[in-house]
C-alpha cells in the first residue's frame, strides 16, 4: 500500500511540474508586412472585400500566447495628403480601409508595429487614424516618435513591444543611445520584451546580413546585427525583423531570438511577390517566464495570386533561412530541422 501512494504521489508531482513547465511556456509568433490591400491609386482590393484572405493561416496564427505582425500602409478611409510620386499610377502608397482591422483581430493578432516606411504614406493624420483604428479594434501598436512603444496585458503577463525604422515620424534605428533608453525602461514595466525594427536594404539581392549600415535609395536603413544585439543588450526577449521584402537569418543572442527578416506575409495588389519576395516564415518562439529561448518553429508560407498568404508544404523558405543562417551567423548555434524546429545546440 505504501508502495502504492508513493507511485501516486510520483504521479501528481510530475504532473504539476508538467502543468508548471507549460504555464511558464511562452508563445510569441512573428509575421512580417501586411498590406490587405489598398484603395489608391485605383481599387487593389481582394475578392470579397478581403474577409477570407487570412482564413488559410489564421489558424496558426491564432495559436500562440501572442501576435505579431509588421502593418505596412496605413488603415484610413479619409483623403490625407499622400506622398508626392513622380508617377501617380506608380505610387506605392497604401490606404487600406478601417474595416480591414477587423480581419486582422480576427486572425489573432495583439501586436502590431507601425513603424515603416509606408505608415506615412498619407501624412501624419492617417499615421495616427492607423493606430486609432488598431488601438479600438483591440491591436496594441507602437513605433512613432510619440509613441514607441506599447504595453499590453495578457493572461497575468505583461509584453512591451518596442518598434524601430528608419523613416520619418517613426522612432529611430540609428538612434541607439535613445533605443537603448526605450528598451530599458520597457523591460523595468514588462515581463517579456518584443522589438520590432524595420531596417536593411530592400529587393531580392538584399538577403544576406551584412554587419554594417545598410544604405538604400540614400536612406541609411540601419545596421540591423548591431541594433539587435544593442537592443538585447538593454532587456529585449524577441527581436523581429522587418523591411527588406525578403526573408533573412535567424540568430541567437544571449539565449534571446532575432530574426533580421520576417519579408512579405500578406502584401494584396501591389507587391512583386516573384521569387524570394513571395516566400515568408510564420515564426514561433517558445520562450520561457524570463524571456530566454526555449526552442522556434518556422512554419512556411508562399504568397499566390495577387498576394494571398497560403500554407506552403515545399517548406521552401525553411531551406533558405537554414542556409542564410549558415552562411550569415555561422557562430549562432542552432539547428534548423527540415520541418522547421529550431533549436539550440
Amino acid at each position: 500500500m505504501r508502495a502504492f501512494f508513493s507511485f501516486l504521489l510520483l504521479l501528481f508531482s510530475l504532473s504539476c511540474f508538467a502543468q508548471r513547465n507549460k504555464k511558464d511556456t511562452i508563445t510569441i509568433i512573428g509575421v512580417g508586412d501586411i498590406m490587405l490591400g489598398t484603395t489608391y491609386p485605383a481599387g487593389y482590393l481582394p475578392p470579397d472585400d478581403g474577409k477570407n484572405l487570412l482564413t488559410p493561416v489564421e489558424k496558426i496564427l491564432q495559436n500562440a500566447t501572442i501576435t505579431f505582425g509588421n502593418h505596412e500602409g496605413t488603415l484610413f478611409d479619409g483623403k490625407g495628403t499622400v506622398k508626392q510620386c513622380a508617377n501617380p499610377n506608380m505610387c506605392y502608397a497604401f490606404k487600406s480601409p478601417e474595416r480591414y482591422v477587423q480581419y486582422l483581430k480576427h486572425a489573432g493578432f495583439d501586436l502590431m508595429s507601425v513603424a515603416n516606411n509606408h505608415s506615412g504614406d498619407f501624412g501624419p493624420e492617417a499615421r495616427k487614424r492607423t493606430m486609432e483604428v488598431l488601438q479600438n479594434a483591440g491591436i496594441a501598436n507602437s513605433g512613432t516618435v510619440g509613441k514607441p512603444f506599447v504595453v499590453l496585458e495578457k493572461g497575468g503577463v505583461k509584453y512591451g513591444l518596442a518598434s524601430f525604422a528608419p523613416n520619418n515620424g517613426t522612432q529611430s534605428i540609428n538612434n541607439y543611445v535613445e533605443a537603448k533608453k526605450i528598451v530599458s525602461y520597457l523591460d523595468s514595466l514588462c515581463d517579456i520584451v518584443i522589438v520590432s525594427f524595420h531596417g536593411g536594404a530592400e529587393g531580392r539581392t538584399k538577403q544576406h546580413v551584412p554587419r554594417k549600415n545598410e544604405i538604400f535609395l540614400g536612406e541609411n536603413r540601419g545596421d540591423v546585427y548591431k541594433f539587435a544585439r544593442t537592443v538585447i543588450d538593454a532587456g529585449a526577449d524577441v527581436v523581429f525583423g522587418h523591411g527588406p521584402h525578403v526573408t533573412r537569418a535567424i540568430d541567437l543572442y544571449k539565449d534571446r531570438f532575432i530574426i533580421y527578416s520576417l519579408g512579405n506575409f500578406a502584401t494584396y495588389g501591389r507587391f512583386n511577390l516573384d521569387g524570394a519576395a513571395g516566400i515568408a516564415p510564420i515564426m514561433k518562439v517558445f520562450v520561457d517566464k524570463d524571456g530566454r529561448f526555449l526552442k522556434g518553429e518556422i512554419i512556411a508560407t508562399k504568397q499566390i495570386g495577387e498576394g494571398e498568404p497560403v500554407l506552403d508544404e515545399t517548406g521552401e523558405v525553411i531551406e533558405k533561412i537554414k542556409q542564410l543562417t549558415r552562411e550569415d551567423v555561422p557562430e549562432a548555434r542552432l539547428i534548423i530541422s527540415a520541418d522547421g524546429i529550431v533549436r539550440e545546440y
